[in-house]
């Protein structure tokens, strides 16, 4: 198996990662063969195990004091991540580009709509993962009125952006004709690969983060090419900060085990904004811890800020969602559901014959199409 290749994820012939869903434990006496295994069915013994550890590490919440701190200095605890671990923790996610072809160089988002719709349309080409050591983080977001004082590079560029002029005709990228977003971006796992596999001269990409030190982690690769991406530090959650880009100018939306690091009452307006910058037809995909995942009942008491949202050993923070919820976030955005699944997978330390149940959602909503002049309105066939 190459290099390349998530631990446990099969490849087909071509050397492609296939899709989850592909491996099945039917027997198992076999479960130790691989080192993980799709689709994994959980008896009502596992599922009520579950239940019964979340309400056990549940009954003991994080003081009220604490939890201030945690919102309040949420960009400290991000940045001393990113510090300590600087682009060492986390592998390329190549493998996004199997689950959401949108991100693929050979995508024709236009193949599905109708040709009402693709004349208003230039022609555009086109855990996390499956790694079983590694417990993705994403960005979060600080409330109003830190009183921390903000790293020289985060201030400078929140301080352009907060001043900069946003219009139709003239913002980073504003000359391509496909451009994508990726909120949480970490030191550019997502990002680079993104650039690596897309030659497109008309594909733009955009990456935002809330550690200011994840921002300049990703400046200084070098892969990084202005010409091609804009980075730069956002709060996601910060109503005030502007994005770099106008309203409905994104073909796609990446968030990628980000929305769980925030705090859940602040959810809501945040995909809100964000689905104002997609184009008509243009999609948000998601991918992020489910409920009852392997990290969920890892947690101690005294780690629950609140249901189904804890505080890790760093600072940082993570909630852990159901189908129903997510998609109540995005419908409430506008949005419709085109997919929306759950990978329910057991991976596999063979060498020290552990087994361990991740949970993750994966999803993408389009942002519905213009009428055409018939009235008619394409909708993307949900799964």
């Amino acid at each position: 198996m190459a290099a390349s290749s998530p631990e446990g994820v099969p490849e087909t012939q071509d050397g492609k990662r296939r899709q989850f869903g592909n491996r099945f434990l039917s027997d198992p006496a076999r479960v130790f063969h691989y080192n993980a295994w799709d689709n994994v069915e959980w008896s009502e013994e596992q599922a009520a195990a579950a239940e019964r550890k979340v309400q056990e590490n549940s009954s003991q919440r994080v003081c009220p004091e604490k939890q201030v701190d945690y919102e309040v200095n949420a960009h400290k605890y991000w940045n001393d991540f990113y510090k300590i671990h600087e682009n060492g923790f986390f592998k390329d996610r190549h493998w996004l580009f199997t689950e959401f072809p949108e991100l693929a160089p050979s995508h024709n988002p236009l193949a599905d709509l109708p040709l009402e719709s693709q004349k208003h349309e230039e022609h555009r080409s086109g855990e996390d993962g499956p790694g079983w050591t590694s417990e993705p983080h994403g960005c979060s977001c600080t409330g109003h009125g830190c009183d921390t004082q903000v790293p020289p590079v985060e201030e400078t560029v929140t301080q352009k952006l907060g001043h900069l002029a946003i219009c139709a005709d003239e913002f980073p990228g504003s000359s391509a004709t496909y451009r994508i977003l990726e909120v949480g971006c970490g030191v550019g796992n997502t990002v680079f690969p993104i650039l690596q596999t897309n030659n497109n001269p008309n594909l733009f990409v955009y990456c935002c983060d809330f550690s200011a030190t994840a921002i300049e982690l990703v400046k200084t690769n070098s892969e990084y090419d202005p010409s091609r991406c804009f980075a730069f530090v956002h709060d996601l959650c910060d109503e005030d900060q502007s994005y770099p880009m106008p309203k409905d100018s994104l073909d796609v939306i990446v968030l990628i085990f980000v929305l769980s690091a925030i705090v859940p009452d602040k959810m809501q307006k945040a995909i809100n904004r964000l689905s104002g910058l997609l184009k008509p037809g243009g999609v948000m995909l998601l991918r992020d811890y489910g409920r009852y995942d392997m990290a969920q009942l890892r947690f101690k008491k005294g780690q629950c800020l609140s249901g189904n949202f804890y505080v890790r050993g760093d600072g940082t923070r993570v909630y852990f969602f159901t189908q129903d919820e997510l998609d109540a976030l995005f419908t409430a955005a506008g949005l419709e559901k085109v997919q929306n699944l759950v990978d329910r997978r057991l991976q596999v330390n063979r060498g020290k014959q552990l087994t361990m149940y991740r949970v993750w959602i994966q999803c993408k909503y389009s942002k519905p199409l213009l009428p055409t002049a018939n009235g008619e309105v394409s909708t993307p066939h949900a799964t």
